[in-house]
This record gives structure tokens, C-alpha cells and sequence, in this order.
């Protein structure tokens, strides 16, 4: 087992402290997962809406972030860490106050890069946004 699978396992099962970012950002965790997967259920709260009652972007771009990271985990290498190089959202629809699925898989994995993707949908499946993010494969011994 690596330490990613062994975080993503811990994650699901609610039995490990989070990030400060995590829990500053309101941003949850993850609801299941699989080789090469990840899905979880986020309900945005009303501190991080627009005046208008929209979502703001720069969020769901680091909630893109997050899922994308958590994918990328699904299959990199034990003697791997990674950092996010690419992140790229794109906006389908206006996202309102309502819970969204996120999930995201993995799309490509080489040596060098992970590269994943991510969608946004409401509860009936209605598209908001999409997420794509390229993962460069570090050696666990480098720190940034």
C-alpha cells in the first residue's frame, strides 16, 4: 500500500486531521474512491457566495484543486510526491447555492505527469463547470 492510498483510505473512513485550508475553506474531504476515481458531494455555505447568490469562481477552482489532487493520488507512485503544474477551469453554467458531485478521474499517467480532470454537476446531473489539472511526479526526498 503507499501513502496515498493509505491518505485516501483515512480520508474516506473520516479518521485523519485535515489541512487548516481544508477546514478554513469549508472545502471537505472525500466520499469514495477507486483506481484511477474520486467522487465526494460538497454543499456550498453562504459565506462564499457572490452578492448576487452565485458561486465565485476562484472556489471552485480550488475545489478543483483539491479533487484533482485526491484523483492523482489514486495512482501515483509510493516513491512519488507531486505538485500541481497546470490548472485549468472552465465555467458551463452559473453554480448557485445548491450541493454539487465532484468527480474526478485520471486521464493520462506517465513517468514525468499525471494528468486529470474533473466535473462539476448538481444533484441532477446538470453540468456546472470542469476542471483539468496536470500532476508533475517529484521524488519523495524533494521538498517545496
Amino acid at each position: 500500500m503507499t501513502w496515498a492510498i493509505e491518505r485516501l483510505d483515512a480520508l474516506k473512513a473520516g479518521n485523519m486531521e485535515v489541512p487548516p485550508v481544508v477546514t478554513t475553506l469549508k472545502m471537505g474531504t472525500l466520499e469514495d474512491w477507486g483506481p484511477g476515481w474520486v467522487r465526494k458531494t460538497w454543499t456550498p455555505s453562504m459565506e462564499i457566495l457572490n452578492g448576487d447568490g452565485s458561486m465565485f469562481g476562484g472556489y471552485l477552482a480550488a475545489l478543483g484543486d483539491q479533487i484533482l489532487t485526491f484523483a492523482a493520488m489514486t495512482v501515483v507512485p509510493d516513491e512519488n510526491h507531486f505538485r500541481t503544474i497546470n490548472l485549468q477551469m472552465s465555467f458551463v453554467r452559473v453554480g448557485r447555492a445548491h450541493p454539487l458531485v465532484i468527480e474526478g478521474r485520471v486521464t493520462a499517467s506517465t513517468r514525468q505527469l499525471i494528468t486529470v480532470e474533473a466535473d462539476f454537476r448538481r444533484e441532477d446531473g446538470e453540468l456546472i463547470a470542469r476542471a483539468a489539472a496536470q500532476q508533475i511526479l517529484l521524488p519523495k526526498r524533494i521538498v517545496i
